[in-house]
């Protein structure tokens, strides 16, 4: 049975890349381009657009178009929000619950449009190597890894490379992958295979192993012929 519909607290808990996004906003004083955020918090571009985009639909920053004096179209920039700033009830949960429960219902392969979406996703969030730059298992690990993190999947170390298995210790939509483990678990395989095939990793992610524990997933990885 569902449990509650709308997000506890008014203020959301924060992962640590986001919350060192926050952080950053905090410190510059100023509205901030994504790239400038993303340098100083140490993140892939996209990973710091990712994390700065969730901190707006949080009411914790504030997304406005920069002041130009030029021609050109102006860019984004982000601003964290006023301390004081009214903060109501969320309900992101409920929506993701309506949005899964859409995929579940009508579609007719929800699991394999999961893994579609969530493959476009993760090729989104990786940090795309240099044409000639080789990535080799460990280091593909390491990238997934990396990606895993920000989300907040709280991966764990890979430690037989010859049988790659890496432990997920956290699951950020645990409530929602209760309800709906086919669509939910379907895109985070996805994510990872996205991940791996973006960096060019000798690695697939073979499958996602969900709740061996009540806080624990294992992904199953192996080898594969990098893409091109």
């Amino acid at each position: 049975m569902m449990g509650m519909l709308t997000d506890a607290g008014a203020t959301p808990v924060l992962g640590e890349s986001r919350a060192r996004v926050l952080n950053v906003l905090r410190a510059a004083g100023e509205p901030m381009p994504v790239q400038d955020v993303a340098q100083r918090a140490g993140l892939h571009l996209n990973t710091a657009r990712f994390h700065l985009d969730a901190l707006v639909d949080a009411g914790l920053a504030e997304r406005e178009a920069e002041s130009r004096t030029v021609p050109g179209r102006p860019r984004m920039v982000y601003r964290a929000a006023p301390s004081d700033a009214p903060a109501g009830q969320r309900s992101y949960r409920l929506l993701a619950e309506m949005l899964t429960s859409v995929v579940a219902g009508s579609l007719p392969d929800p699991s394999q449009a999961a893994v579609t979406a969530g493959e476009a996703w993760g090729r989104y969030l990786a940090d795309r190597p240099a044409p000639s730059q080789r990535v080799d298992a460990a280091e593909g690990v390491r990238r997934l890894s990396a990606v895993l993190a920000d989300v907040g999947f709280a991966p764990g170390e890979v430690r037989d490379p010859a049988n790659p298995v890496m432990p997920l210790r956290h699951c950020p939509f645990l409530e929602v992958a209760a309800e709906h483990r086919e669509v939910v678990c379907s895109l985070h395989l996805g994510l990872m295979r996205g991940v791996l095939g973006e960096v060019r990793a000798p690695l697939a992610a073979d499958r996602l192993e969900p709740f061996v524990e009540p806080s624990l997933c294992l992904a199953h990885l192996r080898a594969a012929d990098p893409r091109p």
